[in-house]
């Protein structure tokens, strides 16, 4: 891999790589399968939200008022220019965040170049103007947006704000995990690369407090767009809410895979395996409560063993490997110490909290499954965030739906059964803002996101679009 890709020194503002303004230590970028230094990033400060803000903003109403075609046009010049650096930007991720390779690919970069696509396309078929009575109704770039990213889907995440800020006619200053942030450089460099205008797009890196409150308490913030957990998603809120600034929350998830009574078992519980192990588990959405009827638990456990052993743990970059490392240590202790706690209060069918073997070096736990979890223990209302399943029986269609219900979350689920209405019935009753029937494949451009505390706001396609647009209306 090239040292530039992994060695950063200067922010990205106004159209321009400049140095940071403060001198506070570069922020170090640890590759998770050995624990080692990958690369680096600058760290930047208020003084830098300041000079990316004001980029943003001056660039803000050109943008706003540019046809929305040539908008479409921009995204895909810079879904282009992310294809043609598809293997570097993917190994990248696979070494910041320990995502296998194959999926990487798939992944944390192929669905982001759907995503693009799917915003250029809603961009040319949005409804930007519609009459009502005497009114023309308009749709128009909210102003200047603020988007903060996670780690764990570092590129994806942000395509998410940024491809559905810039279709909708709104510039953006972001700023990415401090875990994970050498993607969003790669994608600088493609906004760069493609020709966008100077400010439409701006990147600073650094910590929640010296970049991400700042940005998001500048009172010349129009939107401010967060990912991440329901804590820091909290604060954010709170700190854009003295400038009655909108916010758009995509926070945590405990999703549960409903398995009827009639469903294809083995399929049903495979793919269910396959989505909690997902980026090992390292994915708001995954569907780590696993609900089933009590009388089918002793076979789902033998299914679910089965499916985690052939799921190889190993290195990210090994063709092989079907489960990577942990983003970091912090990561590593916090799942660990779940999955001790949970030794107490539930039976541990597969996996454990000690370091794998033959893998001495990295973040890497192996995949863990409890059954007989109690929904109402901790292994049924925390997010784990990390390779850990809990298998929990239910005696009733309706008892299941509520054991579905019974969490402080809201983000995305499953159902599974022979019957698809019987299916759709359920998903209909569960409250989340996603459900897929079956195992049915995600769809990009279908509004993303969750209720409850999984947060508030849409993302992708025409849904995503819309979240950074407000509305006027004309009388005539």
């Amino acid at each position: 891999m090239r040292d530039d890709l992994r060695d950063r020194d200067r922010l990205f503002i106004g159209g321009r790589w400049t140095p940071p303004l403060g001198a506070a230590p570069a922020i170090e970028v640890t590759d998770a399968s050995t624990g080692e230094r990958l690369g680096r990033v600058p760290a930047g400060d208020a003084g830098d939200v300041d000079r990316a803000v004001a980029a943003a903003a001056a660039a803000a109403d050109d943008w706003r008022h540019t046809d929305p075609a040539e908008r479409a046009s921009a995204l895909e010049a810079v879904r282009d220019q992310l294809a043609a650096r598809l293997d570097e930007i993917a190994e990248l991720i696979s070494l910041e965040v320990g995502t296998p390779a194959n999926i990487s690919k798939k992944v944390q970069v192929g669905l982001p170049l759907a995503t693009l696509q799917g915003f250029a396309d809603a961009a040319r078929s949005f409804a930007w103007e519609r009459t009502v009575g005497s009114s023309a109704v308009v749709r128009e770039g909210a102003g200047v947006v603020a988007a903060i990213t996670p780690w764990n889907y570092p590129l994806h995440q942000l395509v998410g704000k940024v491809g559905g800020a810039l279709a909708a006619g709104s510039t953006v200053v972001a700023k990415p995990a401090s875990e994970a942030p050498l993607a969003a450089f790669a994608l600088a460099d493609a906004i760069e690369a493609a020709g966008l205008p100077a400010g439409v797009f701006n990147l600073v890196s650094g910590g929640g407090a010296a970049v991400g409150e700042p940005l998001a308490g500048d009172p010349r913030v129009d939107v401010v767009s967060f990912t991440g957990s329901t804590a820091v998603g909290a604060r954010i809120a709170a700190v854009a809410a003295a400038n009655v600034t909108r916010t758009s929350l995509e926070l945590g998830g405990k999703s549960a895979s409903v398995v009827l009574d009639d469903a294809d078992l083995e399929r049903a519980i495979r793919s269910s395996v396959g989505n909690a192990f997902l980026n090992s588990g390292q994915t708001c959405s995954a569907w780590t409560r696993l609900v089933v009827p009590r009388a089918l638990q002793e076979r789902v456990i033998e299914i679910a063993v089965a499916a985690v052993e052939r799921l190889r743990l190993g290195h990210p970059l090994d063709e092989a490997t079907r489960l990577g490392p942990l983003v970091s240590a912090a990561q590593q202790r916090s799942v660990r110490a779940h999955i001790d706690r949970g030794q107490g209060i539930a039976r541990l069918v597969t996996g454990g909290s000690a370091q794998p073997a033959g893998l001495d070096a990295g973040f890497y736990v192996a995949p863990t499954i409890f059954a007989d979890v109690d929904n109402s223990s901790p292994l049924g209302q925390e997010e784990i965030f990390g390779p850990v399943l809990s298998i929990i029986p239910a005696d009733s269609e309706e008892q299941a739906i509520a054991i579905a219900n019974d969490s402080p979350y809201g983000l995305a689920g499953g159902v599974w059964s022979a019957d698809p209405e019987r299916a759709v019935a359920v998903a209909r009753r569960i409250r989340t803002g996603q459900v897929d029937i079956n195992g049915a494949a995600f769809n990009p451009v279908a509004p993303f996101g969750g209720v409850k505390l999984s947060g508030y706001g849409r993302e992708f396609g025409e849904f995503g679009i819309e979240e950074f647009t407000v509305t006027k209306a004309i009388q005539r």
